[in-house]
């Protein structure tokens, strides 16, 4: 008998309703029944998923092969087992509560068979609020490299994997893990494959958040996370020698699993176990954070972690308690350097680095539209001039040479609308600042507040209020929202051509300036106009 073009895997326990779901979307995959072979382990369920898997056994009996045992606590016993029993060419795991795209076998298949695949890696997207990494799906790719990619963001076992691979390195999952026990798996089989390719133009895999968020991956506490981080680290270590291959890997593990840890439910753990938490970081730093992978993470996430690994926890405890009520902090600008001023920057007592405070290469518009905002606003009028006088707060202190405030035409681009304010392109030039300006540190010490007096011209023009600052080499144009603040009147102003201005909140929350002349005369009014009066002037002579 011809053995399957592939056996798709699947661990379940009390996944109903999703279950039938799941198995729906196998039984009517493309690639046809004669091709397929589906190997579910029922994991000691409780409800009605064992009696679910016998119902497609008895129906479809030449296809759906079903395993019942005891509870094993995890999906890594029921996957060994049903690759002790898989028999098709290739294998793919999918969760329980998970489904495919219709033509998703039959399309990975070929796809391997075309370019001598040991791995392929079909688009996944979540569903019903479930976060999927999207940055390795940017195009169809025959080869792509573990370690020059974004698939150390994808490790699931969530693929296409050649048996021949698998059992010739005798993969399986670690079954002493609750969580992440399919990264081992994924991470040797993509280390010891030939060849990895990625498809993205279809969506292949629907990966399904449980409406009560049942799913393994969000009941595992702290320091069940960290024991099985530790060890998929350890083991992926055995694998890659340390070096840049070696830190493009654990990148990942840096700014996910590990990051995540010392997140906003953090210093609601009792003090022994943000202890441990802190501990347990400290030591997977010790042995693989290298200087060139702790600059590769983002200020918000390498202070957190280095502070884990110093023993700083009330400093942790302070910083992730400061951020949630107070935004994030100030940066403060230092010879064309910026630091994000966090607990324990310059403490010496900790002995901490300045490069773990300094922003490396990353862009904070988000940070920068998070810390602006305005103070007061109040027009300025002297005869027929006008002058706009603001006060605006600005998270940045110390060198703020550079910091001003301008009127500016346009909207911004879409691009700036999430994270509230943009980078601008390198090498782009802006006028001088027009008006007035000085510069004080506010009074809490945590940003900078720049009073501006700037000229308001008789034109037709909307314009937007927006500071601009250079931090860390960059220039940044940040909108300033009126975060509820009393903006003054409309006025008109001028003589012998009355114009009108005013300060209005945009839908976005922004303020605007609008100028515009009291009346208009459109071209071709005036001809118009004329013609009516003659009109008239020969109806009254009659």
């Amino acid at each position: 008998m011809t053995a399957p073009d592939v056996s798709v895997v699947v661990a379940v326990y009390n996944t109903m309703p999703y279950l039938t779901e799941c198995l729906n979307s196998l039984v009517g995959q493309s690639i046809g029944l004669e091709r397929l072979e589906i190997v579910a382990v029922d994991d000691g369920s409780t409800d009605e998923s064992g009696a679910e898997l016998d119902r497609f056994a008895e129906r479809y009996p030449g296809t759906v092969k079903v395993i019942h045992q005891a509870n094993s606590g995890g999906p890594a016993a029921p996957s060994n087992r049903a690759l002790e029993v898989a028999t098709g060419r290739f294998v793919y795991f999918i969760g329980s509560d998970d489904h495919l795209g219709a033509e998703a076998l039959e399309r990975m298949v070929g796809y391997a068979d075309e370019h001598d695949s040991d791995v392929v890696i079909g688009k996944m997207v979540g569903t019903n609020g479930r976060y999927v990494h999207q940055k390795l799906y940017k195009k169809n790719d025959p080869d792509v490299s573990l370690f020059r990619s974004s698939l150390p963001y994808t490790l699931a076992n969530t693929k296409l994997f050649r048996r021949e691979l698998v059992e010739r390195h005798g993969l399986r999952f670690p079954e002493d893990l609750p969580v992440g026990s399919d990264q081992p798996f994924t991470i040797e089989a993509c280390v010891r494959a030939r060849r990895i390719s990625v498809l993205s133009d279809y969506t292949f895999y629907y990966a399904v958040k449980r409406g009560d968020a049942s799913n393994i991956t969000y009941r595992a506490n702290h320091l069940s996370r960290l024991r099985c981080t530790a060890a998929i680290m350890k083991h992926a270590a055995t694998l890659v020698e340390a070096g840049p291959d070696r830190d493009a890997l654990f990148e990942r593990h840096f700014t996910w699993e590990l990051a995540k840890l010392v997140q906003g439910d953090f210093p609601a753990l009792d003090p022994g176990t943000r202890q441990e938490v802190c501990e347990g970081i400290a030591a997977l730093a010790d042995d693989y954070l290298t200087d060139g992978l702790r600059d590769s993470l983002d200020v918000k996430r390498r202070v957190r972690i280095c502070l884990a690994q110093a023993g700083a926890v009330e400093e942790l405890v302070r910083a992730i308690e400061d951020e949630a009520e107070h935004g994030a902090p100030p940066f403060r600008l230092e010879d064309g350097r910026a630091f994000a001023l966090y607990p324990g920057f310059r403490d010496g007592a900790l002995g901490l680095p300045d490069r773990v405070y300094e922003l490396v290469g990353e862009a904070v518009p988000g940070r920068l539209a998070q810390g602006t905002e305005l103070v007061a606003a109040e027009w300025d009028q002297k005869g027929d001039d006008l002058a706009l006088v603001l006060t605006v707060r600005t998270g940045v202190i110390g060198d703020i040479s550079s910091l001003t405030v301008r009127l500016a035409k346009g909207a911004m681009p879409k691009s700036a609308d999430k994270p509230g304010a943009r980078r601008l392109p390198a090498g782009q030039e802006l006028p001088p600042p027009e008006g007035e300006f000085s510069r004080s540190t506010a009074d809490d010490g945590r940003a900078t507040t720049v009073r501006a007096r700037i000229p308001v011209h008789a034109a037709k023009a909307k314009l937007g209020v927006r500071v601009y600052v250079d931090v860390a080499g960059s220039t940044y144009e940040i909108p300033v929202k009126t975060g509820g603040q009393p903006l003054p009147l409309a006025r008109r102003w001028r003589q012998a051509v009355p114009y009108r201005v005013s300060a209005n909140q945009n839908s976005k929350g922004r303020l605007v300036v609008t100028t515009a002349p009291l009346w208009e005369i459109k071209p071709g009014a005036g001809k118009r106009l004329r013609h009516m009066l003659s009109r008239l002037k020969r109806k009254v002579t009659r």
